[in-house]
């Protein structure tokens, strides 16, 4: 019984190491992730295509291949627009097989043919989306099924913004540089700043001229996002205590902290405390708001080695803890709010920092958390307050409160010449 024990263990032991010789090498190039399913069952919406699958995660789904016949339609094109043979292009994407593989962080199962296939497809798709947004560069293609449309290319821009709907960078890139394309001082970099112009940097609130700044040092679409929204470096960031918890928008306005659009910086994530003015750089509430953070959060989270849209959302959880508080900065012109009532924004960023962490040690806005307590607890900044908010706050009560001062001044000054007189 022990010996036939002993033989089924070293089968067994044999099996094991079959699997584990049979696993690929991680790689170093891996940037495009699945969302993991803890996040993805809130609200599998916000991270699933709709209209087109860009790259192998969700190739072949039912639900998209209408847009297939659009995507050869765009090769169709696009070799219309270059001198170059589709073969050529095949074999820039069949020579890069291996590293476009290692994005991904799953094993990619589709044999080399059906695989290179549809990575020209779908980034020639892309480029075709973004030569076609410019009209400098490219006149209107007849009969085009997506920018006759206006409510497709807006899904369509929301879906290439998946972290799991992603093509690397470097292959647009190459397939742009290989077509030789006849439009004289445009790259890449500088369609997708255009198209970016148009359909996202409104929304989160970016310096445009970034997006051709980063684009060839970006992994992908959300990676360069990513990039574009990083803030600038602080020298104040220190531990952060249990005890030190971000005041709300309410509570900072009745402490006499006045609220400013910031106007000094286009970074989404750039907020600072100066002498008793908090300036925020202006959120518009959109459509794709809530999808490009939560991805940007995901991603941040699964291949950076930064907490920067982390801790954005958890700060701003904390300041708009209320509708009231919402509506204090729609007041002042920090927020547009275009979908959603000012309680439906509050559970918006509710919601985005559900799994958020605070790494206490290096809290990015540790050091404006500190001042905006510290000013908080003041008692001459909260005199001043209330007595501006609640007695200078019309000019008919500034009136009514120096009369009264007067009247009491009159009355001290009738009171005491009474009593000299005596």
């Amino acid at each position: 019984m022990k010996d036939h024990v002993s033989i089924e263990v070293v089968e067994l032991a044999k099996s094991l190491k079959g699997k584990i010789d049979t696993l690929n090498p991680l790689s170093k190039d891996c940037c495009i992730y699945r969302v993991p399913p803890k996040v993805r069952m809130l609200n599998e919406t916000l991270y699933t295509p709709k209209m087109v699958s860009i790259g192998p995660l969700y190739h072949g789904r039912e639900e998209l291949k209408a847009m297939q016949e659009h995507k050869l339609r765009c090769l169709q094109q696009f070799l219309k627009r270059t001198h170059v043979h589709m073969v050529e292009f095949l074999t820039s994407i069949k020579d890069r097989e291996a590293k476009l593989r290692n994005c991904y962080v799953e094993t990619i199962n589709f044999g080399s043919d059906e695989f290179v296939e549809m990575v020209l497809l779908d980034a020639v798709f892309l480029i075709e989306i973004f030569l076609r947004c410019n009209p400098k560069v490219c006149k209107k293609v007849t009969l085009d099924r997506i920018f006759t449309k206006p409510g497709m290319i807006k899904d369509i821009v929301l879906d290439i913004m998946l972290l799991e709907n992603q093509l690397p960078i470097f292959i647009l890139e190459d397939l742009f540089t290989s077509a030789k394309l006849d439009f004289t001082g445009n790259s890449m970099s500088q369609l997708a700043q255009f198209f970016f112009k148009c359909h996202i940097c409104k929304g989160v609130s970016i310096d445009e001229s970034l997006i051709d700044l980063y684009f060839s040092k970006a992994e992908h679409f959300v990676d360069l996002l990513r990039r574009c929204l990083q803030p600038p470096k602080r020298d104040d960031t220190e531990r952060l205590d249990d005890s030190e918890v971000v005041p709300s928008v309410t509570k900072l306005h009745q402490a006499g902290v006045k609220f400013k659009l910031a106007t000094t910086t286009e970074n989404l994530l750039d907020i600072r405390f100066n002498k008793g003015i908090l300036e925020i750089p202006k959120l518009t509430i959109g459509n794709m708001t809530e999808q490009l953070l939560r991805n940007l959060h995901i991603f941040e989270g699964l291949h950076c080695d930064t907490n920067y849209m982390n801790d954005y959302s958890v700060i701003l959880n904390r300041l708009l803890n209320t509708s009231k508080d919402v509506e204090l900065l729609i007041h002042v012109g920090v927020i547009e709010n275009r979908i959603l009532d000012s309680e439906g924004v509050s559970t918006l960023f509710q919601q985005l920092s559900k799994n958020a962490r605070v790494d206490k040690e290096n809290f990015y806005y540790s050091g404006l958390v500190k001042d905006l307590q510290s000013y908080c607890k003041s008692p001459c900044h909260k005199w001043k307050a209330n007595l501006k908010q609640n007695y200078f706050n019309t000019p008919w009560a500034s009136i009514s409160v120096i009369a009264a001062v007067i009247i009491l001044v009159l009355t001290s000054i009738q009171t005491v010449c009474s009593i000299v007189g005596l």
